[in-house]
């Protein structure tokens, strides 16, 4: 089984543009998409309904043209649900949990923590409050695949320029010291699992500045999974020859 994830900034343009064939055309089993910046119905029917794939969007409830998430799955899921049950969060469209015979998905667009202090406290409050939900799914014996744009850098491997970065969100250490807590409660960031000691594997770049013409970029999309789950995970890799947004996608592998 192939997933694939990636923030689009903005779902409509990847379909005017041609990237939603190139993205299709990896045949992913699952894709998961950030960032949609779209209601369903704003969609072509190409983009809004493939053949060959269920499909699944939450938008925010509270503008529109911002956050939402899409998830495509050729296998129907058992039950879906869109957010975590908390309406400060779930309006902004940020959350899709798929429920499979083996796994539980969950397709996050996490918040960025710039505009000012407030967006910051919304941010670290909406990481606690996601890993208490996956916790609880755990705990309640599922399996958990997590993936999206988590808005932060965990190591300093993880983007061209540390040091620099210190003191700028996506950083800064109370969102580093989430990821580390991530870890410590048994889920398994793929990518280092397989690429511990890799430099310069970034997922998004600065448009403004040209950088990833100069791989000046940040690794902040992620695919997490429980460690129960880590025997049926085959490979994973950035797919930083696609373009089309900001960011770049990313796949996982399942046996």
């Amino acid at each position: 089984m192939k997933i694939i994830s990636w923030n689009v900034n903005g779902l409509r343009s990847i379909g005017r543009n041609g990237f939603w064939k190139d993205i299709l055309k990896q045949d992913p089993d699952i894709l998961c998409l950030q960032e949609t910046k779209a209601e369903a119905e704003q969609l072509p029917d190409e983009v809004r309904n493939p053949t060959g794939y269920h499909a699944y969007f939450a938008s925010s409830k509270l503008r529109k043209g911002y956050s939402g998430v899409a998830v495509y799955t050729k296998e129907e899921p058992e039950k879906v649900e869109y957010g975590m049950g908390i309406k400060k969060f779930d309006d902004e469209g940020r959350t899709l949990v798929l429920y499979f015979k083996d796994f539980v998905l969950l397709n996050v667009y996490f918040p960025n923590g710039g505009g000012g202090p407030h967006r910051l406290e919304y941010k670290l409050e909406f990481y606690d409050v996601f890993l208490k939900f996956i916790d609880a799914l755990q705990a309640g014996g599922k399996k958990i695949i997590f993936c999206g744009d988590i808005n932060t850098a965990h190591e300093e491997i993880d983007l061209a320029r540390p040091k620099e970065n210190e003191k700028n969100t996506g950083f800064l250490p109370e969102e580093r010291a989430w990821l580390d807590e991530v870890v410590a409660h048994g889920y398994v960031d793929t990518f280092r699992h397989f690429y511990p000691t890799k430099v310069g594997a970034y997922t998004y770049w600065d448009m403004k500045t040209a950088a990833r013409d100069r791989n000046v970029g940040w690794r902040i999309d992620y695919f997490f999974v429980s460690a129960d789950l880590m025997n049926k995970i085959s490979g994973t890799k950035i797919l930083a020859d696609m373009y089309g947004s900001d960011h770049c996608p990313l796949e996982l592998l399942l046996k």
